[in-house]
């Protein structure tokens, strides 16, 4: 059976929304795009590195998946575009005739809970999901998250869609924590069982 980690930016005050560039998501009037740009380091990069070498598929929401890859696949050959092309994309979406336009990509239609529980059931890999707030949140709430990654940036905006907003409890576990040079706090979590 798969696990599934959450790898995610976050501001002190929760905020995942739009991290890495100004148009990124501007939903609800959001005007703090690309908070995260400046804050990586060679301890972050080595990081990122670490999960990407890692392997196994990547679990999407559809918009995410297209904002993801689009803009990856636009900006010229680097390290990251070849992990996304090249690895197994699962892409969970209430439109049954969402399209894919990149390769290994598959269409989990319908409810998103419930193609999550088969896919664990039956990919042979583990999964990481990047982004994807709304799926991330139906996810926790079912108990289908194994792990958090969670890149907490040193900034508060005070505005915009929070990873954990009306969330289910979850008892965390610290496994390992990381402090980069620009005060980005690098906590891996895994899911406590309930009790």
């Amino acid at each position: 059976m798969s696990t599934i980690t959450v790898f995610e930016s976050v501001t002190l005050d929760g905020v995942m929304q739009g991290p890495g560039r100004a148009d990124e998501d501007t939903r609800n009037g959001f005007t703090h795009g690309g908070w995260a740009n400046g804050f990586q380091d060679e301890v972050s990069m080595s990081y990122a590195g670490e999960g990407m070498s890692a392997g196994g598929g990547l679990l999407f929401g559809h918009r995410t998946y297209d904002d993801v890859l689009g803009h990856w696949t636009s900006v010229g050959p680097n390290p990251f575009v070849d992990v996304l092309l090249g690895s197994d994309k699962f892409v969970a979406s209430r439109n049954q005739e969402a399209t894919l336009p990149y390769g290994n990509s598959e269409l989990l239609a319908g409810d998103a809970v419930q193609g999550v529980v088969s896919l664990k059931e039956r990919y042979p890999a583990d999964l990481m999901i990047m982004g994807s707030g709304d799926l991330v949140r139906q996810l926790h709430t079912a108990g289908l998250v194994d792990r958090y990654s969670l890149l907490i940036h040193p900034i508060v905006l005070g505005s915009g869609t929070r990873l954990f907003s009306d969330s289910t409890r979850a008892d965390l576990e610290l496994v390992r924590s990381l402090v980069t040079t620009t005060g980005v706090i690098i906590a891996e979590y895994t899911v406590r069982p309930p009790r």
